[in-house]
């Protein structure tokens, strides 16, 4: 990409596009280093999470915990926050204000969750996550150690190429890969006939399920993302690494009933916003219209 700077910028910027994938793929690697499925030694995980870390923007330590947050509580509607997309019921929404209503609307708007929100999250939010509480010293660690490691990445690059040539070649990389990320988590659990349930009827072998997707991709497309589409193995049992996914989804019917998404189906669901509990699925905005309340 360096090099086709001297050709053409068009160029670079078509070369970011399988750099993006790439740099996903390398996230991937770090994911299963975080569930203890990529290494048997715990410390081998962790170095390579952490250098993986400093490429992908997010501490490995905190990015780790707060995964494994997101894992053991999905689909639970009294425990949201941690590494999930904001989902609100239909009654919290109606119950905001209207400037609260207007902020929803906002976060879950498609420029925002797979652009200026996603850059906001993986570039500044990581660097300084305001919500981590102070007794996680072992998370606070990771962050500062994963802020330091990229000050001296990003000087040594500076030093080397110049920042108007780093900047021209690694922004969009930055940009491209927030945005699949954002996108893949996205569509993992935003979908109609998802699963949110509140305690004790919420399950984690129906979230798994029931609230994790398959997004059905082509070839090079699932090498890129490590097969992380067959979401809902993953869910099951995040233990398993990701080039046996493919292996477990062939080997066992079960497994094979799925909602399934394509890159094609998954526009639909950016129309989606709000979980109706009277109806047990995902609504879009539209559908509040002559609804004073719902669950």
């Amino acid at each position: 990409m360096l090099k086709s700077l001297e050709i053409s910028y068009a160029l670079t910027l078509l070369l970011s596009i399988p750099t993006s994938g790439f740099l996903v793929r390398l996230f991937m690697i770090q994911h299963d280093c975080g569930h203890g499925s990529f290494f048997r030694s715990r410390r081998a995980a962790s170095f390579v999470g952490h250098w993986i870390g400093v490429l992908v923007l997010l501490p490995y330590d905190y990015w780790k915990r707060t995964h494994a947050l997101h894992h053991a509580h999905s689909g639970d509607l009294d425990l949201r926050g941690f590494g999930d997309v904001e989902t609100l019921t239909v009654d919290e929404y109606l119950a905001l204000s209207r400037s609260g209503q207007a902020a929803y609307r906002i976060y879950r708007h498609p420029l925002v969750l797979f652009g200026i929100g996603a850059l906001f999250h993986f570039v500044v939010r990581q660097r300084y996550p305001w919500k981590v509480p102070r007794s996680w010293t072992r998370e606070w660690r990771s962050i500062w150690l994963t802020n330091l490691s990229l000050v001296l990445v990003v000087g040594l690059l500076v030093l080397t190429v110049g920042w108007q040539r780093l900047l021209l070649v690694h922004g969009p990389i930055v940009v491209l890969s927030c945005a699949m990320g954002g996108f893949l988590f996205y569509v993992q659990h935003q979908f109609e006939d998802t699963y949110w349930e509140r305690k004790p009827e919420w399950d984690y072998y129906e979230a798994a399920l029931k609230g994790s997707s398959h997004l059905v991709l082509s070839g090079p497309l699932q090498w890129f993302t490590a097969s992380i589409g067959l979401h809902h193995i993953h869910h099951l049992s995040p233990r398993i690494p990701n080039y046996q996914l493919q292996q477990c989804y062939d080997a066992n019917v079960e497994l094979q009933d799925a909602t399934k998404v394509t890159i094609r189906s998954s526009m639909a669901l950016l129309k989606l916003h709000l979980w109706d509990t009277q109806a047990g699925r995902l609504i879009g905005f539209r559908d509040l219209k002559g609804r004073a309340s719902a669950g």
